[in-house]
């Protein structure tokens, strides 16, 4: 059996699956190893080697099995896979200044490999899942989770861009004077940028604004009794599941500021799906589809022609980098011969 391995290089995990040339996973769930990226590339190379191993034991093929890997990484990168020369949160051992790790990674198993940042990975698998592998339709993901990733998928392509910032949605400034209650606010993203949509749609924004701007406004609330704004910005999610208010209203806030960014996006590429992923949106069904109901309400009216373009929970947020890549992967086979 001919498959192409998917494989997510995290912070702290590497995250593997495989796919078929027939468009099926083989591994349902995460499939993790630990991640060595702060070791430096030699190191984290063979890391990502012995878990590949062991991914494929685990579906029970041999490792002559695999055709090609598809690799997505955190970034900065460029669009082939070359590492920014200032380094990253993820990789910060100076041996990864500059490195070509798409080729570093292709050389070490004597495999082709492909490169996406992870947001584009994310973005590639929520599409697969509304349209599949061969879809040319065209879809813009936001990924909510510590920052905000994502991308855009046009007549079924990522869209990479002249140095692979394509797709950079979360620095995308949106007009979010115009969302209610948040008067006075001035939400700052840690890239410098005021008003982002990063900004207003990450846990990083919980803690940096939202929290400091509503506290003060429910004086008696037990997230300002903790003393830790990190340790209650994660708690967030969970008591607006279960109906706080001021949780709930922070949560509606973030709602609008999609509603508006996705607006850009229609005026931009009429898509034929929105996609909302990651973990800020991991809750039950009841809570998701208020969420995607808020979106709709923060978005501005629509052309007629375009008031019907669907709202989409991603599915399977936790492996969706790694099917993102391994998606990427098999388009390069089919295109290669390959399989």
């Amino acid at each position: 059996m001919q498959v192409i391995a998917g494989v997510d290089l995290g912070g702290t995990a590497i995250n593997y699956t495989l796919l078929t040339a027939q468009e099926q996973f083989l591994i349902e769930g995460l499939c993790e190893h630990p991640a060595l990226s702060r070791e430096g590339p030699e190191i984290c190379l063979r890391q990502i080697e012995e878990g590949l191993a062991l991914a494929v034991a685990k579906a029970g093929l041999p490792l002559a099995d695999v055709v090609a890997i598809g690799l997505d990484t955190p970034g900065p990168a460029s669009a082939t896979g070359v590492l920014s020369a200032k380094g990253s949160t993820n990789f910060v051992h100076s041996e990864w200044a500059g490195f070509d790790i798409r080729a570093g990674l292709s050389k070490k198993l004597s495999l082709p490999v492909t490169y996406l940042n992870d947001g584009n990975a994310g973005a590639l698998w929520g599409h697969f899942a509304i349209f599949g592998a061969r879809g040319r339709e065209t879809s813009v993901s936001a990924i909510v989770g510590t920052g905000l990733g994502g991308g855009v998928i046009l007549d079924g392509n990522d869209i990479k861009g002249r140095s692979g910032f394509g797709g950079e949605l979360g620095h995308v400034l949106i007009p979010y004077q115009g969302i209610r209650g948040i008067e006075g606010m001035t939400p700052e993203c840690n890239c410098g940028r005021t008003g982002d949509l990063e900004s207003l749609c990450s846990l990083t924004a919980i803690a940096k604004t939202f929290l400091p701007y509503f506290l003060p406004r429910y004086p008696d609330h037990p997230l300002g009794k903790l003393g830790d704004i990190g340790k209650a910005a994660k708690l967030v999610r969970g008591m607006a599941e279960n109906g706080d208010p001021m949780c709930v209203e922070i949560f509606r806030v973030q709602a609008h500021a999609l509603g508006l960014f996705f607006d850009e996006m229609v005026n931009t590429f009429d898509p034929d799906a929105l996609i909302v992923g990651g973990g800020a949106i991991e809750t039950t069904q009841e809570f998701q589809k208020w969420f995607v109901a808020e979106i709709r309400v923060g978005m501005p009216a629509q052309r007629e022609e375009q008031a019907d373009i669907p709202i989409y929970i991603m599915p399977n947020g936790d492996t969706a980098g790694a099917r993102g890549a391994a998606i990427e992967a098999l388009k390069f086979a089919r295109r290669s011969g390959l399989v």
